[in-house]
């Protein structure tokens, strides 16, 4: 028996979009230009992971590194495609977004964030960074307010997602 998901498919049409979700009439243009969907057919395609957020069915499959969501680079080429002018990437970003909640992101998500937060940047200073700088002639990278940073993301509650 498949189960509709409510939450989802409300989730996927509010994402920015309103009612431009119910024009899509899976043409399939945003597969065909979809550069992931190009090097890995078979792991993501953008019109089906629309189609079943649509119909309210499940994207996620409970694994972790889920591909079929995970896959969208967000490089907006669907979106300029898209005839019915729907913003697919918005779409791809809620269910990111859902598949975090679920605790189904993949490591490589967390670990950048944690990382984000810790540090208050990606790639904290190295000091082989520090001494390129500083032989060519470049100013020492004011080092960020980790209590700033930290405070920004606990407004978006990434310290609660995080476990910190």
């Amino acid at each position: 028996m498949v189960s509709v998901d409510y939450e989802l498919r409300k989730k996927a049409m509010d994402a920015n979009i309103k009612d431009a979700l119910k024009y899509c009439y899976q043409c399939g243009r945003c597969t065909d230009v979809c550069p992931v969907s190009k090097v890995a057919p078979d792991r993501y395609n953008p019109r089906g992971n629309i189609m079943l957020s649509f119909l309210g069915l499940n994207v996620f499959n409970g694994q972790k590194n889920n591909f079929a969501i995970w896959g969208c680079t967000v490089c907006d080429t669907c979106d300029e495609i898209c005839p019915q002018k729907i913003e697919l990437t918005e779409i791809f970003t809620v269910l990111k977004n859902m598949s975090i909640a679920r605790g189904e992101g993949p490591d490589y998500y967390t670990t950048q964030a944690s990382t984000i937060y810790d540090a208050g940047k990606a790639i904290p200073m190295q000091p082989a960074i520090e001494k390129r700088r500083e032989q060519l002639g470049l100013p020492k990278v004011e080092e960020p307010s980790v209590e700033e940073v930290q405070k920004i993301l606990n407004e978006t509650k990434l310290n609660v997602i995080l476990k910190k």
